[in-house]
């Protein structure tokens, strides 16, 4: 049985604050890809590489990420962008890329940056969609967060999101990698600080490997000079 959202608070963010038509003329405003204005093949591509950007991330756009059928379908009509953002975060691809290394709660914080092009609001925000995570499955989360009344006032049907009123000094959400520290200490990924930890163990092996081999070829000199006297051969030979 899925439970109801949980409430929460939202903060002030920026996207929460009218701009009166200023952000709309930022140069750090992202350009905004909408299908009513793609009325050529090359621009209907470059907003269906949009939305890879938007949901797949940067650093995840490659060829076996494509969806080829979503793309033929929003090429011919046959689906919104609305539809085609949706596809894309309910792939298989995005599933394993994404939602498998991730816990809920950074699968959330990613969500909401990607699909509704803001930072969550608060803990309590986290806490409430990871609820809808564990209750609705992957599919029903997402379904959630496209068909709320927050995206249809961003976005609509035919807009890709975007990251909404962007500050100068703030890192684009499409750098966001796609794992946190967590999934990196669990597949073994050494960490800075353990590696100046086994560079320092590793120079003091080095250190004593040395030192025991002064040691080894002192003992060895004596040991040779000691059976030249023994054999009554002199050490000036």
């Amino acid at each position: 049985m899925a439970l109801p959202l949980l409430e929460y608070k939202p903060t002030t963010q920026n996207q929460r604050v009218q701009s009166f038509g200023t952000a709309d003329v930022n140069e750090d405003t992202p350009y905004i890809y909408r299908l009513e204005n793609a009325n050529s093949p090359s621009e209907i591509e470059e907003l269906i590489w949009a939305a890879y950007r938007q949901v797949f991330n940067e650093q995840e756009i490659l060829k076996f990420n494509r969806q080829i059928g979503l793309e033929t379908q929003l090429k011919n009509r046959s689906i919104t962008v609305k539809d085609f953002i949706r596809g894309l975060a309910k792939s298989e691809r995005f599933y394993q890329l994404v939602v498998t290394p991730n816990n809920n709660y950074r699968l959330v914080e990613m969500s909401l940056k990607r699909l509704l092009g803001r930072s969550p609001y608060n803990e309590e925000e986290k806490i409430a969609w990871s609820i809808q995570i564990a209750s609705k499955g992957w599919g029903g989360f997402v379904d959630a967060l496209i068909d709320s009344t927050e995206y249809e006032q961003a976005f609509g049907d035919n807009t890709v999101p975007y990251q909404r009123k962007r500050l100068t000094t703030d890192r684009p959400f499409s750098f966001t990698p796609r794992y946190g520290a967590d999934y990196r200490d669990r597949a073994g990924i050494v960490r800075p600080g353990r590696m100046s930890n086994w560079n320092n163990s590793a120079n003091q092996n080095y250190d004593g490997v040395a030192i025991l081999g002064v040691l080894l070829a002192i003992s060895a000199g004596m040991t040779f000079l000691f059976v030249l006297n023994w054999l009554g051969i002199s050490s000036s030979f």
